[in-house]
């Protein structure tokens, strides 16, 4: 018997839910389930930033979109988030977690360790890892109770796995702030691999696959010193372009992995391997 391999990443007619998905990665990943047919519900904080996405890409690509406005951290939020998806769409098969926290004070974001505020500590987790659990949970719930089996994929980082090399943000800024890799975000998505590798145990047995994307440095406004020393230690020799992760989603998504589960999709360049 032939398989037909290309059918395998074919989303027609399955749901992706999306949190983030207006940020840096979110809208390349949508843009990618669409044109593999999926239909959309598009999850962001930003006011009205997901119903136009979402308008523009339905009329793009003649999927099905809906537009939510979301807070990851508020429970209740993502409860009637999930009821809208499943009024709109009946079923969800697909989960994109990808939120993550964009502190709006970035001295406070980047302070050194040893100054950091609990608070600012606290709120950066209440997404990066509150948001992940609750999303997961009411998501992956229903997708579970529905019994079609599904796909999760939650966004986690190389910082997850490793330490920082703080060599590489001497002198580096964004926004006219000194940056560094604050020891919240590592915990945060440090505490995404452990929930991706449990919640892939815990609904095994439903058919629901949970995997976790792990990006290195991805470009996207930093300075010029910043990218030249983190190129350097990179094997190809360059930041990742936010597309280059679309890939390795759509392949998550679809039948094309259905027999991978609980792992750790490293897509850094080679960082990793040194």
């Amino acid at each position: 018997m032939t398989v037909p391999y290309r059918d395998l990443f074919d989303l027609s007619g399955k749901t992706a839910v999306v949190t983030g998905a207006c940020g840096i990665l979110g809208p390349v990943m949508c843009e990618g389930l669409a044109q593999q047919g999926a239909n959309l519900l598009l999850c962001d904080i930003k006011p009205g930033a997901a119903m136009a996405m979402a308008e523009r890409i339905a009329k793009d690509h003649g999927v099905k979109c809906l537009g939510v406005e979301c807070d990851v951290s508020d429970e209740a939020a993502v409860a009637n988030m999930t009821e809208a998806g499943l009024q709109q769409f009946e079923h969800l098969d697909i989960l994109i977690n990808n939120a993550a926290n964009a502190s709006s004070d970035l001295s406070a974001y980047f302070a050194p360790f040893e100054d950091y505020s609990l608070d600012e500590w606290r709120n950066n987790l209440s997404v990066d890892l509150d948001g992940m659990f609750l999303v997961a949970k009411h998501v992956g719930g229903a997708m579970a109770q529905a019994g079609r089996g599904g796909s999760i994929i939650q966004t986690a980082s190389i910082y997850a796995a490793y330490g920082s090399d703080n060599r590489i943000y001497e002198g580096a800024e964004y926004k006219g702030t000194a940056i560094n890799n604050p020891a919240v975000y590592s915990s945060g998505k440090a505490g995404v691999l452990g929930l991706t590798r449990w919640l892939s145990t815990h609904w095994a047995d439903k058919n629901i696959r949970v995997n976790a994307l792990v990006p290195g440095g991805v470009e996207s406004g930093q300075n010029e010193t910043f990218i030249k020393r983190y190129t350097n230690r990179v094997p190809l020799g360059r930041m990742a372009q936010k597309e280059e992760v679309v890939g390795p989603v759509m392949w998550l998504a679809s039948d094309a992995s259905s027999y991978v589960t609980g792992q750790f999709i490293f897509v850094d360049g080679g960082l990793s391997a040194w």
